[in-house]
């Protein structure tokens, strides 16, 4: 069944969200997410990376050889990323150097590599672009939701700005990297919460899979579904 345009644009933010829900991407996700500019700032980056690679990939899916298509989508996404970098160090210098080894590291992001074999080497340009920009939302908007909570209680600041009640009470431990690991457990904690209807009443199986609709692998075997154990 053909998904419509906004479920491909919303599955990412919401149902897919790659950091909340499908647990990928943790690296970036934790180590810049002390102050929420960071924070947005890489969600921006990997995502204009997610749509550059999404678009070329899509486009060239039927030209693509099967067994070469992996160094294929490492050449096109590190290409995206070179120019990405570029940007940034020449017209955001200040983001470039609180990024650090962070930001050309996103050639290696498994968010990445996961929509060009899982939807865009399987789909349109169009709908490939609405992939990406979702994905992408929803992991700016993870990221920028950890860096919040983090700058807030361990700064008392937030984007910056000085928070006068909470300055003098900040949290330092927020600050540091078990801060990152405790407040995505909480947030990890309140998605689960939130969805834990809707996961009781999945089917066991491909059918469960919150990546079921892009995955394809139940398109491809017919009838034929994983039984569970």
């Amino acid at each position: 069944m053909k998904m419509s345009k906004l479920n491909i644009f919303t599955r990412g933010i919401i149902k897919e969200n790659p950091v909340l829900v499908l647990v990928l991407g943790l690296c970036p996700a934790l180590a810049v997410s002390t102050q929420a500019e960071n924070a947005v700032g890489m969600g921006l980056a990997t995502t204009f990376v997610l749509l550059g690679s999404n678009i070329v990939i899509s486009f060239l899916r039927k030209v693509i050889p099967g067994r070469t298509r992996i160094p294929c989508y490492i050449v096109l996404i590190a290409s995206f990323t070179v120019l990405v970098k570029m940007a940034i160090e020449a017209y955001a210098y200040p983001l470039y150097q609180a990024l650090g080894i962070f930001l050309p590291l996103i050639a290696v992001n498994c968010i990445i590599f996961a929509r060009a074999e899982m939807f865009a080497n399987r789909n349109t340009v169009i709908d490939s672009v609405l992939d990406a920009l979702g994905s992408g939302l929803g992991f700016t908007l993870a990221l920028l939701a950890i860096a919040s909570i983090r700058e807030i209680l361990g700064s008392g600041t937030w984007f910056g700005i000085s928070l006068p009640w909470l300055v003098d009470n900040n949290i330092m431990i927020f600050t540091l990297a078990p801060g990152g690991f405790i407040v995505f457990a909480f947030l990890l904690a309140l998605v689960n919460k939130l969805s834990k209807v809707s996961n009781d009443s999945r089917e066991p199986g491909c059918k469960g899979c919150p990546s079921a609709d892009a995955c394809g692998m139940c398109a491809m075997s017919g009838k034929r579904r994983i039984k569970p154990e």
